[in-house]
This record gives structure tokens, sequence and C-alpha cells, in this order.
């Protein structure tokens, strides 16, 4: 009996022994994957904001260009022609448009404005010609730009029709132009979703490839730590935190560079301001962190998997 406990306790030390060693060794082996991993890391999040930057700088061209659309489609005029001078009838159409969701800046235009429209867009006058105002009243207002397309825009002058019948002569646009628009925007729309296709592709295998050849570097430590008996997730652990750390370093800087590049854009030319637009900014830039962040740790925890199920042999 007492030569069993004293075998015991033999094997109880040895095992505590070689259980300080590995802990020894990992810390060690910390110590020096973190000196490396400086310099790694230095790389891969300068490596990584370029990427994001070169991202960032395309999504904000598409949003400017997005913005620059929808500005063209609300210049479109909409007039609904009145078949009446009654004033409440006037009145009750313009409180009408005003309370629908397509409609915006609603106006009353009597005949001395739609003379004064008439002769500002045709650059004539016709004083000399006729003693009277021939033109009608009309209530204009424009569409938003979720609206300004072939179908929608005859859909609300359907809906006019059937809310006011005859008090409306007719409702008119310039259907070419705004057919033509929905043609161009179609078009680049198409462009653009291949650019960014394209674009999503090159970003992702450029910081895959760079986050590889960070945890290229680091791969004879990942495998030593794993011989000395160290798990899967005590080893991941670490380099999958720091690659989170340094998604988000890599996304803020690009971001601090695309927002001094879009002041700087607007001091020299004041009228793009009104083409930022804040909502969408900060989609972009949330949509920035996150790429760079589940880039980072997918590539990352994907290459420290790899080196842990590869031979030693096969890692030279």
């Amino acid at each position: 009996m007492a030569a069993n406990v004293q075998f015991y306790n033999g094997n109880l030390k040895f095992a505590a022994v070689v259980q300080q060693f590995c802990l020894n060794f990992m810390s060690d082996t910390e110590k020096i994957s973190s000196r490396k991993g400086k310099t790694g890391s230095i790389y891969s999040i300068i490596g990584v904001s370029l990427v994001l930057l070169i991202m960032g700088i395309m999504g904000s061209i598409f949003l400017i260009l997005h913005q620059l659309g929808d500005s063209f489609k609300e210049e479109i005029r909409i007039s609904a022609y009145l078949n009446t001078a009654n004033k409440d009838t006037i009145t009750q159409i313009q409180t009408y448009l005003k309370g629908q969701p397509f409609a915006k800046d609603v106006t009353y235009i009597d005949k001395a404005a739609a003379k004064k429209i008439w002769n500002e867009d045709s650059n004539e006058d016709w004083d000399n010609i006729l003693d009277y105002n021939p033109l009608p009243e009309s209530i204009d207002f424009y569409a938003k730009a979720d609206y300004v397309n072939k179908d929608s825009l005859a859909g609300i002058s359907q809906k006019l029709k059937t809310a006011f019948g005859d008090k409306l002569q007719e409702i008119t646009y310039p259907q070419v132009l705004v057919n033509s628009m929905n043609e161009k925007s179609t078009k680049l729309g198409f462009v653009f979703l291949v650019v960014a296709v394209v674009l999503s592709v090159i970003v992702i295998v450029s910081i895959d490839n760079t986050i590889k050849l960070i945890m290229y570097s680091n791969r004879f430590l990942i495998k030593t730590m794993q011989m000395v008996g160290a798990t899967r997730w005590f080893i991941a652990k670490p380099l999958d935190m720091r690659a989170i750390v340094n998604g988000i370093i890599s996304a803020v800087i690009s971001i601090a560079i695309l927002l001094g590049l879009m002041k700087w854009s607007v001091s020299q030319f004041p009228q793009m301001r009104i083409l930022i637009n804040d909502k969408f900014s900060i989609v972009l830039f949330a949509g920035m962190v996150i790429i760079g962040v589940l880039i980072s740790l997918l590539s990352t925890h994907r290459s420290v998997m790899k080196y842990l199920r590869t031979r030693l042999d096969d890692l030279y």
C-alpha cells in the first residue's frame, strides 16, 4: 500500500512538472509570438486599411451618383391643369396632394404665374400677338425620386383623375425625359452592380491573402504550442481576438482617411455637400467595419486551423 501511494505521489509530481513546463514554454512562445506579431499586425493593419479605403471610395462614388440621379429626378415638374377656378376646390386639391407620400413642393399656379413660366421657358413674350392669356391655371408639384418612373407617374395621374374627375383638365409631365432617365439609371445601376461584385471579390481576396501571409510567418509557433499540449481553442483565441482588434483599427483608419477626402472634396466643390447623405454614409462606414472585422477574423481562424491540421514536416 505504501509503495502504491509513493508511486502515485511521484506521478503527481511528474505531471505537475510537465504541466509547469508546458505553461512556461507556452508563455515564452506567446512572448516570442507577440514580438513577431507586432510587425505582422502593423503590415496587416496597413494592408487591410488600404483595401477598405478603396472599397469606401468606390462606395462613396456610388452613393454620390445615386444622390445626383435622385436630385435630377426630383427636378421634374408635374402639372395638374384645372377645369375650375373655384378657390375651395383648388385648396382641396392642394391639401390632398400635400398629404400624399409621392408629392413635394405643391404650388398653385394662376394665369399670371403660368404666363411668366411660359415666357421664361420659351424666351419670348406673346403680348404683341395675343391680348388675352390662354393658359389654364394649374397645381404644380414634384414627385419624390422613388416615384419618378413610367408606371408610378401613370398611377399618380390615374389616382388624381379618379379623386377629382372633371375638376382636372389633364396631368402632364415630360414622359420622354422620364423614360430616358430611367433607362440610363437602370444601365448605370447594372454597371455599378457588376463593379461592386468585382470589387467585393478583390477586397475579400486581398484581405484574405494579407492575413494568410501574416499567419504563415507564425506557423511554427502555432504548431509548437499544439505539440506541447495547448488546445486548439487556447491557441486560436488570442489570434482571433487580435484579428478582431486589427480589423476594427483598419476600418477606423480607412474611415478617417475617407472622411478627410470627403471634407477636402466639399471644400473644393461646395455643391457636393447636398450630395453626401449622412444616412447612406453611416451605412457605408458600418459596412467597412463589418467587412474588415469579419474577413480578418475568418481568414485568421481558417489559417490557424489549417496549420494545426498540417503535419510538422509539411510546414517547411
